[in-house]
């Protein structure tokens, strides 16, 4: 009786310790579900897939669609998208990031304001760039529907108009040309809106024939001249504003090929949101489309915006200039927040930007991102760097691969964690990048770019002066 009782507590035991044994095995696989993405591989490049529209947009009341300017989505590429060169791409970001961190810095000092010429204005303003999400709008009456680039970093709205004086790039629809609208007419110079646009495009307001012209240039040196004027654009059939102000460029040239202009939702006075306060109170949101073969959708105003959504205020960083400021406290990857000291982010501060492709970080961050990411990738062959993306992978032969997941910490408690897409960078299957990069100098601000951004609902609330972010915005 004795032994059975023995055998019997020595089962239980056993069983006990096994049970424990596969709890902790159960918790660490867990533990790796939550704190990593296993994706298809296949998923990481473009599909020859037709278009999928956005069920937000579609629905939504002051909603468009969001497309990549090269998506198979894009009027622009007539349902065949193509694919752009990732190295001039990563080049051109490069530029404009360099363009963001000359005029931060510019913004605490005395600007020298020269003389404007009606033929080229001074060389402010930020680079164009070249990761563009593309929006279509109705300008004029009877409207005239075109294809503009919308960017968080940039204030003046503007577009290509007829007559060419000097030079137009080439755009897919057709130049829109104000004798055709009943609704356009010029702003005079000696309006206070003239006056305004030292602040929303860097140069100062000039006159002909007591017309106000306006001049912008981009850090690649593509640019646009032309006349401030006023216009109905009508965003969707119940959206229609009268007397917007917009540029009518006639002098054009750079990097817009395809696109009739570009839509500006920056914080200056000039910028769309500021225009259109009195309907929208200055907020907007956006989903980036995933892949080139989805859309996605810019939303104004508050419909539609998901209850889970977390905010953090706007910072200072960026006071004085079209850019909205974030603050950064922390970064975690698979689930381990990584021993950065907080002046690291507090001292050059950060931003947000629909135009940078890849995010950047200040040095010490992004190295302590970048070891720590390897350390979780170790399974798979390291590769030769491509341009700015020095941390790339080897994944022949690989159907699916494991990350570790990467989530920011922001001011106020906001936690965004980035969407698989918002990892990684690739080029082929035998070189796939961390999409993230480090600043040059400490000094210079972190800016999370849109690739981070790809599937996140951004919320952009400029009178109550914050920045939301929610997880699978697009849908």
């Amino acid at each position: 009786m004795s032994f059975n009782r023995n055998l019997l507590n020595i089962i239980i035991v056993l069983c006990v310790c096994l049970s424990w044994d596969c709890n902790e095995g159960a918790q660490e696989r867990e533990k790796r579900e939550i704190d990593s993405h296993t994706i298809q591989l296949s998923s990481l490049f473009p599909s020859s897939s037709s278009c999928v529209l956005s069920s937000r947009a579609s629905k939504t009341k002051s909603s468009l669609h969001v497309t990549h300017r090269h998506g198979t989505c894009s009027r622009l590429t007539s349902g065949k998208a193509k694919s752009p060169d990732h190295v001039e791409v990563l080049r051109l970001d490069q530029a404009r990031v360099k363009s963001i961190h000359s005029k931060l810095s510019k913004k605490l000092t005395d600007r020298v304001r020269q003389s404007q010429s009606t033929d080229l204005p001074a060389k402010d303003g930020s680079t164009f760039g070249s990761g563009n999400y593309v929006v279509t709008v109705g300008i004029g009456t009877p409207k005239h529907d075109l294809s503009l680039i919308f960017d968080t970093g940039s204030d003046l709205t503007w577009t290509q108009c007829e007559p060419c004086v000097r030079s137009c790039y080439s755009q897919k629809e057709p130049i829109f040309n104000p004798s055709s609208s009943s609704s356009y007419y010029n702003v005079s110079c000696s309006s206070s809106a003239c006056g305004s646009l030292s602040s929303a495009t860097g140069n100062a307001g000039s006159c002909s024939a007591s017309n106000c012209l306006y001049g912008i240039q981009y850090g690649d040196q593509s640019f646009s001249v032309g006349f401030l004027a006023k216009e109905k654009f009508t965003l969707t059939s119940s959206d229609v504003f009268d007397g917007l102000y917009f540029g009518c460029g006639e002098n054009n040239q750079g990097l817009f090929t395809g696109v009739a202009g570009l839509l500006g939702l920056g914080r200056d006075k000039l910028s769309f949101p500021s225009q259109t306060a009195t309907t929208y109170n200055k907020m907007f949101s956006y989903c980036l489309p995933s892949s080139a073969s989805y859309t996605g959708h810019l939303t104004f105003g508050s419909a539609g915006i998901s209850r889970s959504v977390k905010y953090t205020p706007i910072s200072t960083i960026t006071d004085g200039t079209s850019f909205y400021g974030l603050d950064i406290v922390g970064i975690t990857v698979g689930g381990q927040k990584l021993a950065i000291p907080s002046t690291v982010f507090s001292t050059p501060g950060a931003l947000i930007d629909s135009g940078t492709v890849i995010s950047r970080l200040p040095p010490k961050a992004y190295a302590a991102l970048r070891s720590a990411f390897k350390a979780k990738m170790s399974k798979y062959p390291s590769t030769s760097a491509v341009s700015i993306l020095d941390t790339c992978f080897d994944l022949t032969g690989f159907k699916t691969v494991t990350i570790p997941k990467v989530a920011f910490s922001f001011s106020g408690g906001a936690v965004v964690e980035l969407g698989s897409k918002g990892i990684l960078y690739p080029f082929k299957v035998s070189q796939v990048c961390l999409a993230f990069a480090g600043n040059s100098d400490d000094n210079n601000a972190a800016i999370f770019g849109n690739v981070q951004q790809q599937t996140l609902e951004v919320v952009y609330d400029g009178a109550g002066g914050r920045v939301g972010f929610a997880p699978n915005g697009c849908s």
